[in-house]
């Protein structure tokens, strides 16, 4: 074969297997930065600047946001997909957001739980986006503002990046543990109606409750950040601290089905290994948030807000809890979601 017959074959070679991607409706294993610029953008400038594929079944992928909610940073997503999900389909599905907890990344929910075994057999699409150790929340900055925005990057950025590219729709849940569980319920009352389910495992639920403001403080601290500058000073910054307080925030989710739970005595529980000293943090985590989940529960109830509550007592701070919490609220978010089985 002459080299410019090798040329012709390997351009209808390329030609070919390109139709095939296209006809099939899937996206290559990854994908450039100059090719990611024929996504739309989310309202701030927001862009996908790269994408990669998790598995030969194209069941997940990774995106890479550039976001001008957190100073230009690149951030990653992970997404699972439902079955007969379709690249430029005009078929939209209900979307399940799941928020990581403090020192933790966006794969903690597919590295620590069965969360792809479970989404897959049903009809909805879950979204895992990264939160570092941000609070679910635009920093107050000692009152100025600025970045990094996190609420503004999960419900803005990340929300329309999927909506207008990947088929998520307006039939959303939200669900995240520790940190991220007092993310779910804090998004789901500072916007009202976004949401129309919202789960909270072991996430603080009243920041002022005694000993909480110091709780947070002190967790925020270890990562080497001013704490101050998430929601201010407790004492002075009074009024922004309620602002993001999901008790306070009760009367605006009234139109959102709540699942909240957590452990309570501090005490070992069912999937704790024995020999954990009574003052390890999982342990103390629990009887700290939960005081917060009961007074959160009793006050929903007192405003007729509908919730569903799990208060188990013994256990830890840890993944086996979340887990199971998570398999006991998931048919409640597909039923409210309007999702199908598969």
């Amino acid at each position: 074969m002459s080299t410019e017959s090798r040329r012709r074959f390997a351009r209808r070679t390329a030609a070919v297997t390109a139709a095939a991607v296209a006809g099939a409706g899937v996206l290559p294993l990854s994908v450039a930065p100059a090719q990611a610029a024929s996504f739309r953008k989310a309202d701030s400038g927001a862009k996908i600047v790269s994408y990669k594929w998790l598995n030969k079944g194209k069941t997940s992928f990774d995106f890479t946001v550039q976001s001008p909610s957190l100073g230009g940073a690149k951030e990653n997503v992970r997404v699972l997909l439902p079955k007969g999900w379709k690249f430029g389909s005009k078929k939209t599905w209900p979307v399940v957001y799941a928020l990581h907890g403090g020192n933790d990344r966006y794969i903690s929910w597919t590295r620590s739980t069965d969360i792809e075994q479970v989404a897959r057999r049903w009809g909805v699409i879950v979204v895992m986006p990264e939160g570092r150790n941000g609070s679910y929340t635009n920093w107050f900055n000692g009152g100025k503002g600025g970045t990094p925005k996190w609420e503004d990057f999960h419900v803005q950025e990340v929300r329309q990046l999927m909506e207008r590219n990947y088929g998520a729709g307006g039939s959303r849940a939200v669900m995240g543990l520790s940190s991220g569980g007092q993310g779910a319920c804090t998004y789901a009352g500072r916007h009202p109606g976004m949401f129309r389910h919202a789960s909270c495992f072991s996430g603080v639920l009243s920041m002022s409750h005694p000993g909480i403001p110091t709780l947070l403080m002190y967790t925020n601290m270890r990562s080497g950040q001013d704490p101050y500058n998430i929601w201010g000073v407790p004492w002075i910054h009074k009024a922004n601290w309620d602002a993001h307080d999901p008790i306070k925030l009760l009367p605006r989710m009234r139109g959102t089905k709540l699942y909240v739970s957590s452990g309570t005595t501090g005490e070992a529980g069912p999937f704790d290994k024995p020999g954990k000293a009574p003052w390890d943090i999982g342990y103390l985590s629990e009887r700290a948030i939960g005081p917060t989940v009961k007074a959160f529960v009793e006050e929903a109830k007192r405003q007729k807000v509908s919730v569903t509550s799990h208060i188990y007592g013994p256990g830890s701070h840890s993944w086996p809890y979340w887990q199971r919490e998570m398999h006991t609220a998931w048919p409640q978010i597909m039923k409210t979601l309007g999702a199908k089985r598969v």
